[in-house]
């Protein structure tokens, strides 16, 4: 079967290679395209392809179902512009490609969207945390007012981002410079992002929410059409160079399985946690593979193996291998040589 991985996150990379080395079989051909010839991941797939810049986005979906249709492509797992893709599901059905989505266009909208997607969870075995949203200066003064008299500390974070990008602690006792000096990362000055926001007619919508104090979790998952196939937990370390606890915490599973279950999760996601008084907090549901999915492998079950095997012929010819719980798992950076 020929499986196409368009330009992604750099997780691509990792899960190419875990797919080839689980295929003995070499049941998979696995084409890879991106813009830069030199991304890691075309050195492991079988076949790569320059894809174009600049296209708008229903551009570029003429150019996917053109590519399907060139390449003879069977499974399409998209990354760039994978909600549009999604919504597009039956134009790439007709050409003969099935579309390996995490959730369906609208859940995948309501995922991206912190704002809408926590005020609309119900999740009682681990709730997100307080928030409020706005929108100007005078909604996060009134925000702010509201949080700060029932927590202790509080954070904030843009309603659409990845990778944790915006997110930031409220300080309420150093300036921007003592912060840099402290190298305090992901804090900013209360009274210094005040002052911003006073002289920002207009920014990006943002939510101001209590902070959890605790251990962090992440759960790479795998779903079939809203049913938890398996999921490995990672509990993260604060001590550098600690590397990762395997814990197969009973309550966060069963949350990770009533999100998979609510937003018809499919193939490869990742779930975030944070604990708070010793009980798991929701922080975010991220339909693609995660960063750490190397680790959770190590773990035993080859998660972008299952869930390419899985779509293609169903999981109940699948053995799976059970989550060795309780081991520490790291990852380690290697140089390589570009061609």
């Amino acid at each position: 079967m020929r499986v196409w991985f368009n330009r992604g996150f750099s997780t691509v990379h990792t899960a190419i290679d875990l797919i080839r080395q689980a295929d003995v079989d070499e049941r998979f051909t696995i084409i890879h395209s991106n813009p830069n010839p030199r991304t890691p991941a075309a050195r492991l797939a079988h076949a790569f392809h320059t894809e174009p810049t600049g296209l708008a986005t229903a551009d570029y979906i003429d150019w996917c179902a053109g590519f399907c249709r060139e390449h003879r492509i069977d499974i399409f797992v998209p990354g760039r512009e994978a909600t549009a893709i999604a919504g597009a599901q039956a134009r790439f059905e007709a050409a003969g490609t099935r579309v390996l989505s995490a959730a369906s266009e609208p859940h995948l909208q309501l995922i991206h969207d912190k704002a809408r997607f926590y005020a609309e969870t119900a999740l009682p075995v681990a709730p997100v945390a307080e928030f409020r949203h706005f929108e100007d200066a005078a909604g996060f003064e009134a925000a702010y007012d509201f949080l700060r008299r029932r927590h202790a500390k509080l954070c904030v974070k843009p309603a659409h981002s990845i990778y944790g990008l915006g997110f930031a602690v409220l300080d309420e006792e150093r300036n921007s410079a003592e912060l840099l000096m402290a190298g305090a990362e992901y804090h900013v000055s209360l009274a210094d992002f005040r002052a911003g926001l006073a002289r920002l007619e207009t920014f990006r919508s943002m939510l101001l929410m209590e902070y959890l104090e605790g251990r962090e979790y992440s759960v790479d998952c795998v779903g079939d059409n809203g049913r938890l196939v398996t999921a490995v937990v990672r509990r993260k370390s604060n001590q550098a160079g600690a590397g990762q606890r395997i814990d197969q915490r009973a309550d966060i599973l069963e949350a990770t399985a009533q999100l998979c279950a609510t937003h018809g999760l499919n193939g490869m996601f990742n779930v975030q946690f944070r604990e708070a008084a010793g009980k798991p907090r929701l922080l975010e549901i991220n339909p693609r593979m995660s960063g750490g999915i190397g680790m959770a492998c190590v773990a035993g079950p080859n998660l972008p193996y299952i869930a390419l095997r899985g779509f293609a012929d169903g999981y109940e010819s699948l053995e799976i291998p059970a989550v060795r719980d309780g081991i520490r798992v790291a990852e380690l950076s290697r140089a390589v040589e570009l061609t």
